[in-house]
């Protein structure tokens, strides 16, 4: 298989296998108007397997959203065909309208339009705690 590789913009690496398109749709990347290739279960040496995603446009991207996602995903900058910036995005402190509560009775169960915001908890572990009812929520 061959895949161009991208004049500006992105390389997402080492995104946990199976994980590649729900970051694609957190990052709304269904909606920009640009190439973006979407590469799953590459193989790695040191991970096993891995996704990819590849945009090749200078959009904005949310680095909390991939931060959340994955500790080991890696951001490429690309301008020109060269990598400038090569770093690791942390976990946010604060998710807003990313994930939901499950606690039945928490508020935003019951009422409509109020936003699901999580704080972080433990970074090791990549726990959230829900800033309305306190429901603990682990990512899997």
């Amino acid at each position: 298989m061959n895949i161009d590789g991208i004049n500006t913009g992105y390389v997402l690496d080492h995104i946990k296998a199976g994980k590649g398109f729900e970051l694609y749709n957190l990052l709304g990347l269904d909606k920009v108007d640009c190439t973006v290739a979407i590469i799953q279960r590459a193989s790695s040496a040191k991970y096993g397997a891995k996704d990819i995603i590849k945009i090749d446009a200078d959009i904005p991207i949310d680095y909390d959203l991939i931060g959340y996602i994955s500790p080991d995903i890696t951001v490429n900058i690309v301008k020109d065909r060269e990598l400038v910036k090569k770093f690791k995005p942390a976990p946010p402190a604060e998710l807003r309208n990313v994930i939901e509560c499950s606690n039945p009775r928490c508020i935003t169960s019951v009422e409509r339009g109020i936003p699901q915001r999580f704080k972080l908890v433990d970074k090791d572990s990549r726990s959230y705690r829900c800033i309305y009812c306190d429901t603990l929520y682990r990512q899997k």
